[in-house]
């Protein structure tokens, strides 16, 4: 017996809603995030009764919990990715892991619990930010995918840079169960969103073909041409250069349980993969040093920190879109070098600010809204071209990579390395400021700038015609 059209087939498997529905688990992911950090320690003093001079370390381990969840999770999240039939039952399942680990958080009465809390919590983050990419590659295509990330990265960004701001200021007026409450609401949306999900290829079985699926394929085809007139470099399908990309027989078994280990020689993806480690460890330097650098400037409170988010915040918002078509038009290399050159003056301007009054304040937001441009620029191309990449070595051995290919085992690697940027940028930058100083610190984060750029000039979009043959 055949199954019945469900209900809403049309718009529950549009672009515009499965899009919008990865972005909002990644929103809630980062959001719930950051929500909870800022409370860790009153949670240990006030519930846990822990002496003052241990809340610091045991802050520090549940945070590590986290990270070390993610970082370890991601891969094993891409290798089920890719055998079940449809992306939808594990991206519910990591919603249904981060629900049990906020209920945690509110009601935990233990260490041991906070801890499985936050396991569980970077458990989640492993597998939305896996399935969530890999279910916008499926639905926009390659030729798309530049400026869909850009689109999410710019929405998400909000979570991840004022949630922890958000959260410290709603449990100074109204307490836990405020802090909580928004959490839980978010929740619900994202849990809604992702039930009502239908993926393309499973309405497919009802021949959805409706204007917008053929716009889609039209806009697709029209990108995928100019994806290859634009890369003069190094056309990714040219035909002559794809013997490059063939995996000889008798790979290990670790290799053949897991394809993308193969693809990881290639420096173009290992480059890849350093941009998204640089971009993750620059938006947590932001949010792990503005809001103490304005307190010792300008004297602000949680309250006035948050707002200076907004200048950061919004040119990334606007333009990540437009970077990201940019990325799809011209490729992945122009905005690579350009954002990250871009980002080395930038940075060593913020030494600037100095302590005063509206002026400097000014000044401040100015040099802000300056780094968000620069986010906006390099949110796409890390993404792009990693799919790029490993789309050609799929095209050329389609039947060592599986019917669905390696692209959730590529953004489980991806994950895993954004999470060791989001854990390790705040340690290394606020280890820095304390040491060196503000001015000097970014001054570093500067020049690590300009060392990625030199590298995406060298290996992003292949190597330059002066540079080919040696």
């Amino acid at each position: 017996m055949a199954k019945s059209k469900p209900i809403g087939l049309v718009w529950r498997s549009s672009t515009l809603f499965i899009v919008s529905t990865v972005g909002i688990g990644l929103f809630t992911d980062l959001f719930l995030y950051g929500l909870v950090v800022p409370i860790l320690p009153f949670i240990l003093e006030d519930r846990i009764s822990l002496p003052q001079d241990q809340i610091q370390s045991h802050v520090s381990a549940l945070l590590a919990a986290y990270a070390g969840a993610s970082v370890l999770f991601s891969p094993a999240a891409g290798i089920i990715a890719d055998r079940v039939p449809t992306r939808q039952t594990p991206f519910l399942v990591g919603l249904v892991a981060l629900l049990a680990a906020t209920l945690m958080l509110f009601l935990g009465q233990s260490i041991p619990v906070l801890v499985v809390a936050r396991i569980l919590q970077g458990t989640s983050a492993a597998v939305v930010w896996t399935i969530g990419l890999a279910l916008v590659l499926d639905t926009v295509g390659p030729g798309n995918l530049g400026k869909t990330i850009g689109s999410i990265f710019g929405f998400i960004s909000i979570g991840e840079l004022a949630a922890p701001v958000l959260g410290g200021v709603v449990y100074k007026k109204a307490g836990y169960p405020a802090v909580f409450g928004i959490g839980f609401a978010i929740l619900a949306i994202d849990f809604i969103m992702r039930l009502l999900l239908i993926e393309k290829k499973v309405a497919a079985q009802w021949q959805v073909d409706g204007p917008e699926a053929g716009d889609d394929q039209e806009e697709q085809d029209a990108n995928a041409g100019d994806e290859e007139d634009a890369d003069e470099e190094e056309p990714l399908l040219r035909k002559k250069e794809g013997d490059g990309y063939k995996v000889p027989e008798g790979q290990p078994k670790a290799v053949k349980a897991f394809p993308i280990l193969y693809c990881l020689k290639d420096p173009r993806l290992l480059t890849a993969l350093l941009l998204a480690f640089n971009q993750a460890a620059l938006l947590a330097t932001f949010d792990a040093t503005i809001p103490t650098e304005a307190k010792q400037l300008f004297g602000f409170d949680s309250l006035k920190s948050g707002l200076l988010f907004i200048s950061l915040i919004l040119p990334y918002l606007l333009l990540g879109p437009v970077a990201g078509w940019l990325v799809d038009r011209f490729g992945p290399k122009p905005a690579a070098v350009l954002g990250f050159g871009y980002l080395v003056p930038v940075l060593i301007l913020l030494r600037l600010a100095r302590p005063g009054g509206t002026s400097q304040i000014i000044i401040y937001c100015v040099l802000l809204a300056l780094c968000g441009i620069g986010l906006a620029v390099i949110g796409s191309p890390s993404i792009v071209e990693a799919s790029y990449v490993v789309d050609m070595y799929n095209k050329a051995n389609p039947d060592f990579f599986g019917e669905q290919g390696p692209y959730a085992q590529l953004y489980g690697i991806n994950s895993m390395v954004f999470s060791l940027g989001l854990t390790l940028g705040p340690l290394i930058s606020g280890g820095l400021k304390d040491s060196i100083g503000y001015g000097n610190m970014n001054v570093v984060v500067a020049m690590l700038c300009l060392v990625t750029a030199f590298l995406s000039v060298v290996f992003v979009g292949g190597k330059p015609k002066v540079l080919q043959g040696r």
